[in-house]
């Protein structure tokens, strides 16, 4: 299982790991904005990044500019201490609560950041899943991609997580059945797996997933 399971964000609060990469952002990757929560003037440019944010003045439905205000608040926190502090900082019209939402966003894990970026996670999707612990966030959000939830569903399957139903059973009852996938494989692999499968008596998922098991644990990330 990769270390990003077992942690937070590894990397620095602020730095744009994900923005700042041209093969998910493109062109804009020389746009990206780095917010240091140890710089007074970083500290500041964030508080300012975070007001126009809050109030509609940037980001609209613009993914990588939420994500950039989703940093910001990260880093206004860290910076300041609290939540309250770094609403105060931020000003007239910026909750407590709107900092918090976006400042989890931003300590989401890469591989699901990285999908917002791509614009195929909804940033306000990414609030709900950032609300739900742990490893039930990855199910969560491959859960979105896979079965095309929309952003009430996600919020109604976050929200029955929280209060104590099991990630797999909240999926479920929003008619998701957890771990699939559709592949498209090339044709060889493809006739092989079943003709494997059916000599073996198993199913080609089970199969895969042995495959994979094995593949996952000889590689580090």
């Amino acid at each position: 299982m990769s270390e990003e399971y077992d942690s937070d964000r590894k990397t620095p609060v602020g730095t744009p790991v994900v923005r700042a990469d041209p093969e998910i952002t493109g062109d804009r990757a020389d746009e990206a904005v780095e917010f240091d929560p140890d710089d007074p003037d970083s500290v500041a440019e964030a508080a300012e990044v975070v007001h126009n944010f809050a109030t509609g003045a940037v980001g609209g439905s613009d993914h990588v500019l939420m994500l950039r205000g989703a940093a910001a608040c990260a880093a206004l926190v860290r910076g300041l201490g609290s939540y309250k502090e770094a609403a105060e900082a931020a000003g007239e019209g910026v909750p407590v609560s709107f900092i918090r939402k976006w400042a989890r966003v931003h300590d989401l894990p890469q591989s699901i950041r990285r999908h917002v970026a791509r614009g195929r996670i909804a940033p306000t999707a990414a609030k709900h899943i950032a609300r739900v612990p742990a490893e039930d966030r990855y199910l969560l959000a491959w859960a979105s991609l896979d079965a095309g939830l929309t952003v009430r569903d996600i919020r109604s399957i976050a929200s029955a997580i929280n209060n104590g139903t099991d990630t797999e059973t909240a999926l479920e009852e929003q008619d998701v059945s957890p771990g699939e996938v559709t592949l498209t494989l090339p044709v060889e692999q493809y006739v092989e797996l079943r003709h494997r499968a059916s000599m073996d008596n198993e199913t080609p998922g089970s199969v895969v997933g042995d495959a994979l098991a094995a593949y996952f644990s000889s590689q580090q990330y």
